[in-house]
């Protein structure tokens, strides 16, 4: 030709490069095999986590439910319901309002997830301390100053959030050029270094709860759950410090469909590993959840020591 033209950015040339197509828009949708997939994954943890959240509304005056402060699993409970929710907000047609909802919403349910997790460990160390001759602590577990934990961390990731909206909110990122033929419909994060501030915090909530549920973890059974804790940190550690890279190293759709699976590994290990074993004896080994088996157990173990 003597002339070339060059296509639109929404389109591309065919193979004999006559005419201009135009690009398929692709982001992740529900109606996507990937995208139903994690959105059927958030629907049915988020179903589990309602009959949990039942299982203990029913058994509450039970011993192994009031262990370890019964308002604190309500908490966990709820905010890892909002966590499982919050996923779905990263699938279908980005828009700017659900752009800020998602690193917003994740941001926040996962704080007070991780503090709530945060103040149960501490819970366990105070109340196993209030029962050693010579310690002072009994008025920090009456007075519940434990629980102050959750709304501090949740005023500090609330600011981070507020930086990061007046400097650089998250927006719609229209890409033509990283996949021939399609048109990427992705979020843009901002602010890269608010986006990692938030996600640096959560990292250092979660790495503290993991620190004093590990040097909780040998405490008696009767009060702790701090073995389980420590597990669940482990798990919600190892999922975030996993995602980075691969974060990075992929494109399109299928990085968004990372951090949504992120979001439900790390939910659902926090879930499984705090509730499920509870849940256990509850439903399949109610002989366990007596006060009468708390005390034999305890004796038994104070006997052979």
């Amino acid at each position: 030709m003597d002339q070339c033209m060059k296509c639109p950015e929404d389109q591309y040339a065919n193979a004999e490069q006559k005419h201009c197509l135009y690009k398929d828009v692709t982001f992740l949708a529900f109606d996507d095999p990937l995208g139903m997939t994690l959105s059927c994954m958030a629907l049915c943890l988020f179903a589990f986590t309602i009959l949990v959240l039942g299982i203990y509304v029913k058994h509450q005056d039970t011993p192994i439910v009031r262990a370890n402060n019964l308002t604190l699993s309500y908490i966990l409970l709820i905010s890892l319901i909002f966590c499982f929710l919050c996923s779905l907000l990263f699938i279908g047609h980005p828009n700017s309002v659900t752009c800020i909802l998602q690193q917003i919403t994740y941001g926040v349910s996962f704080t007070v997830a991780v503090s709530t997790v945060l103040a149960k460990t501490i819970t366990v160390v105070l109340a196993f301390k209030v029962t050693t001759p010579g310690r002072r602590m009994k008025w920090l577990l009456v007075s519940g100053a434990s629980t102050y934990i959750i709304p501090i961390c949740i005023i500090i990731q609330i600011i981070l959030c507020a930086i990061w909206l007046g400097v650089s909110p998250p927006s719609v990122d229209i890409d033509a050029h990283s996949e021939h033929g399609h048109i990427i419909i992705v979020c843009n994060k901002g602010s890269v270094t608010a986006f990692y501030s938030v996600l640096g915090y959560l990292g250092s909530l979660a790495l503290g709860s993991f620190t004093v549920a590990f040097l909780a973890r040998n405490l008696p059974d009767t009060f702790n759950e701090a073995k389980f804790m420590t597990f669940s940190m482990l798990l919600f550690c190892s999922v975030w410090v996993t995602f980075l890279p691969v974060y990075h190293s992929t494109k399109g759709k299928v990085m968004v469909a990372v951090e949504v699976f992120s979001i439900l590994a790390s939910s659902a290990g926090l879930l499984g590993c705090i509730f499920v074993p509870k849940c256990y004896i509850i439903l399949i080994r109610p002989e366990r959840n007596s006060l009468q088996k708390l005390r034999e157990k305890t004796f038994s173990r104070t006997h052979i020591s």
